[in-house]
């Protein structure tokens, strides 16, 4: 096995597989990537056996053949080599030689017969979506999903995609993040019901999204998730579960509906969040005169103030909030304002753009401090 490859393209490919190489692990196998030689190009893949990844580059293949490789160690190697062009070399014994101009590496690897298949029961139907789109409905779920390992179901999105409307939806039982699209390119799209792809997979998505070409390919099985760009392809073992009925949580009353300028409002609360700590992440908030005033006390750190006007003139109105969730969902919304809905006794507010994108978050609120 011999092929030599341009240097940004190899660290590009094997930098893309460190989030899902699994560093802890009793198998060593799956902290190593696999390399495959074709006719022209490379092909990459690596695996935790929850998410796989099989991505293929351009490279000049001289011999054909197939290893694992220690995917940190090779990025470290490949990340401190100058030149422009990486020559790989299998030799006896499965060492590897790695060259760039006058630096060598030598490093053992693995047979590619022990690393698991990543390529069986692939599906044969997949559906066109708009990267921009996807992209766009992660970024506004993503940060709401569960961190709770005890609750399974709600450490991921839930994804569905039916009657040419698409939706993501996450929650952590103190904010929900709900993304809603309608489009006449999804009603070409397969039905997908309500799967649960869970938080490292999501991130996987968002980063390939990142700098995948304007239309992705997305397949759903029983079990598996699978998301295609041009030269590569993620599947993500979905979770085993049934997805709480979010819809309950969903307001259905009328609250105070205030309309603020985005950034202003943002600014506000990154103020108020300079107090916040592991104990103390609340901001009150009060309404009166055409003015919303924002406060955050902290006995360990300090007290803040801030007020911005808006356009509110009914009776005097207090509530508070965890300062952090309010500032993860307004930082998602692209448009200049934003609506904040909020409500007496206890009731979730809601945050959305002022245009209507499909997008919203509620949060519960907190209990305030009198004073």
């Amino acid at each position: 096995m011999k092929f030599t490859v341009d240097r940004s393209t190899f660290i590009e490919g094997v930098q893309k597989t460190l989030g899902i190489v699994e560093r802890r692990t009793t198998l060593p196998i799956l902290n190593n990537i696999l390399i495959e030689t074709h006719d022209d190009f490379i092909r990459i893949a690596a695996t935790d056996r929850e998410i796989g990844m099989i991505a293929d580059y351009n490279a000049t293949v001289e011999t054909p053949g197939s290893i694992t490789v220690p995917a940190k160690k090779l990025h470290e190697m490949i990340r401190e080599i100058d030149g422009e062009q990486v020559s790989f070399s299998l030799r006896d014994n499965n060492r590897i030689d790695i060259t760039c101009e006058q630096v060598a590496f030598r490093i053992p690897g693995i047979n590619a017969d022990e690393f698991p298949a990543l390529e069986a029961s692939l599906p044969q139907d997949y559906s066109d979506v708009s990267t921009f789109l996807f992209r766009d409905m992660v970024g506004k779920t993503y940060f709401a999903i569960s961190q709770d390992e005890m609750r399974p179901t709600l450490s991921g999105v839930c994804f569905t995609l039916r009657d040419g409307e698409m939706e993501m939806v996450s929650t952590d039982g103190h904010r929900l993040a709900l993304s809603r699209k309608k489009g006449d390119n999804f009603s070409q799209c397969h039905d997908v019901p309500g799967v649960i792809i869970p938080r490292k997979g999501v991130l996987e998505i968002r980063k390939l999204l990142e700098t995948s070409d304007d239309v992705v390919r997305i397949a759903v099985d029983e079990k598996t998730f699978f998301l295609k760009t041009n030269r590569t392809l993620l599947r993500i073992n979905l979770i085993d579960g049934v997805y709480p009925d979010y819809e309950k949580v969903l307001p259905t009353d009328d609250g105070v509906v205030l309309k603020v300028e985005k950034s202003q409002l943002l600014h506000a609360l990154r103020r108020m969040s300079v107090m916040s700590s592991d104990r103390f992440s609340g901001v009150k908030i009060r309404l009166e005169n055409n003015k919303m005033f924002l406060d955050s006390t902290n006995p360990d750190v300090g007290e803040a103030h801030d007020e911005i006007t808006i356009d509110y003139t009914g009776d005097i109105f207090e509530v508070g909030y965890n300062v952090r969730y309010l500032i993860d969902a307004i930082d998602v919304i692209s448009d200049d304002e934003i609506i904040f809905e909020v409500r007496k006794d206890r009731g979730p507010g809601v945050i959305r753009p002022a245009g209507s994108d499909g997008y919203m978050c509620v949060v519960m609120p907190v209990k305030i401090r009198k004073d």
